[in-house]
């Protein structure tokens, strides 16, 4: 860092502080806007889109230190920092339209969940006077800032304009992660394209089945706690903050079909009751995925995930009238959603746990977390094969779930927002009734789980330093 560099802070006065500029006051822009009033910043200017002047100027009218202005040129013109929360699909034209009114010298971000056509975006339309120091927050805006990984990425810039991007951002409390544009995007997908793929594909599922299957005794607890309650989260979300990363992102588009291959192959073996050859691949992968004494497992406990359970009260259980009962107590599970996530970073190459520290979502934490507990437990890793095989219980939303994913690959295919944003908000509305509950839920499975790991991680580096009683 510069000798003598001066650093800024939101308790300096308002003359000497920097002034801020937020292009985009979706939840995320507003999530930034509330993080950085409330530390004390006094200087802040932001808008969206022309149409929504009066909304969102009369929604914060009342909060001091922010000025909502009619359109992105005000803001540019004007702001020492400027940081773009606009969707993916849409960055290129954003920045086209403002970026030329980019006052000298000032320094220009972008929150955008896929940095390939932000970067382009910045390169093209951005004078050569300005400095590009992007960012991201690797979590949702429902999500507590605090502790969570927070990406900057200092492509057309010097020091001094990382240190204002800092000094702005240190009293959200998130970790500093330092990485380029295609060490992001590379990141972003390992930990987050099969992940979502698994979700969506098992909403899809459950939409076409017509049924919410912890309602009728299945998907009741641990590891099946997870699957539901994430599941919801992801679809109670906006639908283009998994389009942009699935469409635009070009690790993503390999990952979710390799994610769908594996989901057929295994469904495959399930159903011609080839159990050698399974239990053969699945330990491969394992191996594979979390090297022998490379990595420190989770484990994740299931009395920790059995507290948020959403099933209703035994004598409210219930299936849709087209389906047959289903009993009330958890039953062993192919879990084939897991299995294939692990068998399909295992045929790209990807190890997962190498990324958990450095940028890991608070819902990937999670994921390789059940993923760990079913790969390294013999008895649940058994239990899960023997289930693939022999149960057909599930055999129903195996199917359904094969069907989904690779529905979901091939819509990535196409590289269509309309046919993604369709299906998305289709299955959407199938489990919206639910969303309330399980926003509550989720949320309190997400704080405590994180902190859960966050024990278990101290104890573990306790023990590997020597500190340990």
């Amino acid at each position: 860092m510069p000798a003598g560099l001066r650093r800024v802070s939101p308790s300096d006065r308002v003359e000497l502080q920097p002034c801020i500029g937020l292009i985009g006051m979706g939840e995320m822009g507003s999530m930034y806007a509330k993080q950085l009033c409330s530390a004390g910043w006094k200087r802040v200017l932001a808008c969206d889109r022309p149409e929504r002047f009066a909304e969102v100027k009369e929604k914060w009218k009342d909060v001091h230190g922010i000025t909502i202005v009619p359109d992105g040129h005000l803001v540019s013109r004007q702001a020492d920092l400027i940081i773009y929360s606009v969707e993916a699909e849409f960055i290129d034209a954003v920045v086209a339209q403002f970026g030329p009114s980019t006052k000298v010298g000032a320094v220009v971000s972008g929150q955008t969940s896929v940095k390939a056509p932000e970067r382009a975006a910045f390169e093209k339309y951005l004078p050569e006077d300005v400095k590009i120091v992007s960012i991201h927050s690797l979590y949702g805006p429902t999500v507590s800032p605090v502790g969570q990984p927070l990406v900057i990425i200092q492509h057309r810039a010097c020091e001094v304009s990382v240190a204002l991007v800092e000094d702005v951002l240190r009293p959200l409390g998130s970790k500093f992660v330092y990485m380029t544009y295609d060490e992001h995007d590379e990141i972003t997908a390992n930990t987050q394209a099969v992940t979502h793929a698994a979700f969506l594909s098992m909403g899809t599922a459950w939409c076409a089945s017509e049924s919410y299957p912890w309602e009728q005794g299945l998907y009741v607890g641990g590891i099946e706690t997870v699957k539901v309650n994430i599941t919801l989260r992801i679809y109670a979300n906006k639908w283009h903050v998994y389009a942009g990363l699935a469409i635009l992102n070009p690790y993503a588009r390999v990952q979710i079909n390799q994610y769908a291959q594996s989901v057929t192959e295994i469904f495959k073996l399930m159903i011609e009751g080839r159990k050698d050859e399974l239990r053969e691949r699945l330990y491969q992968a394992r191996d594979k995925v979390f090297p022998p004494g490379q990595y420190r497992p989770i484990l994740l406990s299931e009395s920790l995930l059995d507290q948020f359970t959403l099933v209703p009260k035994p004598w409210k259980l219930r299936a849709p009238q087209h389906l047959p009962p289903r009993p009330s107590t958890p039953q062993a599970n192919s879990h084939l959603s897991i299995l294939a996530m692990v068998d399909s970073w295992a045929a790209l190459g990807i190890l997962p746990l190498a990324h958990l520290s450095l940028a890991a979502t608070p819902i990937f934490r999670m994921w390789i977390g059940v993923a760990d507990a079913l790969f390294h437990n013999e008895v649940n890793l058994h239990r899960a094969i023997e289930a693939a095989i022999h149960d057909v219980s599930h055999r129903s939303d195996d199917l359904e779930f094969t069907v989904a994913a690779r529905g979901w690959s091939q819509c990535v295919s196409f590289g269509s927002f309309k046919l993604y944003e369709e299906r998305f908000k289709q299955t959407a509305k199938f489990f919206e009734p639910r969303f309330k509950e399980a926003a509550v839920l989720g949320s309190r499975m997400i704080k405590t789980i994180l902190e859960d790991v966050e024990v278990r991680e101290r104890e573990q580096n306790s023990q590997s330093d020597g500190t340990s009683d």
